[in-house]
């Protein structure tokens, strides 16, 4: 069984979903694995990784939105303010959403759904720096 492991390193606007989908495939493609599981894992507490649909941005508009109705930030009961009033905010989307996603692979490529795509949900308001942690395994 072959693997493969890489750290990627992404800048994030800011809250909102990034499209990551291309740049973990290239990690697949760079391991040479035919079939297999590609796992990815985001190293940080307030962001996330999501599967979601990738052909109609209202979805992720209103994904967003259900978030910040379930987690709004400023919150007076939150206690942990010390980094500002979206970061009790960010870790409780966090909790909401995933911080990994294992896909299939299959013929050497993601084995996504024609309508989906991975997502890295940044929940704080300001942009970050963020790793994700990207580990191919198969034949």
């Amino acid at each position: 069984m072959k693997q493969h492991q890489r750290t990627l390193e992404l800048r994030t606007p800011g809250r909102g979903l990034s499209d990551v989908t291309a740049a973990v495939a290239g990690v697949v493609g760079e391991a040479g694995v035919t079939t297999g599981l590609c796992h990815v894992f985001c190293a940080h507490t307030s962001a996330s990784l999501l599967i979601q649909e990738n052909a109609d941005p209202a979805v992720l508009r209103d994904l967003g939105a259900w978030l910040e109705r379930l987690a709004p930030d400023g919150d007076p009961r939150y206690t942990h303010t010390a980094e500002g009033p979206d970061d009790m905010a960010a870790h409780l989307r966090t909790v909401l959403t995933r911080t990994s996603e294992t896909v299939p692979v299959v013929d050497g490529r993601l084995a996504l759904g024609t309508w989906q795509g991975l997502y890295l949900a940044e929940h704080r308001a300001a942009p970050h720096r963020r790793r994700l942690v990207v580990h191919v395994a198969g034949d």
